[in-house]
């Protein structure tokens, strides 16, 4: 089973065809926490480049990351921290 890091960063490839797109897993900042599961794998930050975002305000923007990502956020993963970019905004 891939880790929960790939699944997520394969899903947003594939939905917006991102210029550039990190994701790391910051579960080990938030071990000990009682929302934090004992196997990690549940804490994201994400940075995402893409024209997908093109008029669109943050609000809409991550609303369309959360629904990318909505049986992930259902199910596994508990925090999710976003940056989301066109490819203006981030050069």
């Amino acid at each position: 089973m891939p880790a929960v890091r790939e699944v997520l960063e394969t899903k947003l490839r594939a939905a917006l065809n991102p210029v550039a797109v990190e994701v790391v897993d910051e579960s080990h900042l938030h071990a000990g926490h009682a929302s934090a599961p004992a196997g990690g794998e549940s804490h994201f930050r994400v940075r995402i480049v893409s024209d997908a975002f093109v008029g669109k305000t943050r609000v809409d923007r991550h609303r369309l990351v959360n629904q990318i990502l909505k049986d992930d956020l259902d199910d596994r993963v508990h925090a999710l921290a976003l940056k989301t970019l066109t490819p203006d905004e981030a050069r």
